[in-house]
């Protein structure tokens, strides 16, 4: 969703809770040149409320990967599985970076569901990380 119903405040806020990067994939608005879209983790198609608990930062290709949805398949069980929800859950407790550092691990059911949901591995950002690897801006260190 882009921040055209939200006010300029609350989205300004939302992008410094989430240092200005995607809460999925963590590609960074400072190194893509692009801002970063305001993704309702609740859906608005789902009731999900435009309030602050309900929002985060997601790039645009994340948060078109995720659509409406707030849960996916897990490949390791085959069970249904709520997706991760950046706002309240620590990314590295359901993800880490292959030993290159140009991919994303599941580690968790939530983790691997949302890594091939939200396809987080895409072609295009494998490689773009590969490119900030060798520039020393990723993986993110914080």
């Amino acid at each position: 969703m882009s921040g055209k119903s939200i006010p300029k405040a609350l989205r300004q806020r939302v992008a410094e809770q989430a240092h200005f990067r995607c809460g999925y994939c963590l590609i960074s608005e400072h190194i893509v040149g692009a801002p970063m879209e305001i993704d309702h983790i609740i859906p608005l198609a789902l009731g999900g409320p435009t309030e602050e608990e309900n929002l985060w930062l997601a790039c645009s290709l994340c948060n078109d990967h995720k659509g409406g949805r707030i849960a996916a398949l897990d490949p390791e069980t085959g069970n249904m599985v709520r997706l991760f929800n950046p706002r309240f859950e620590n990314w590295n407790e359901h993800f880490t970076w292959n030993l290159t550092g140009d991919h994303i691990e599941g580690l968790t059911p939530t983790g691997r569901a949302t890594s091939i949901a939200l396809n987080l591995n895409r072609p295009s950002l494998v490689r773009a990380r590969q490119l900030w690897i060798r520039a020393g801006w990723h993986p993110p260190r914080d």
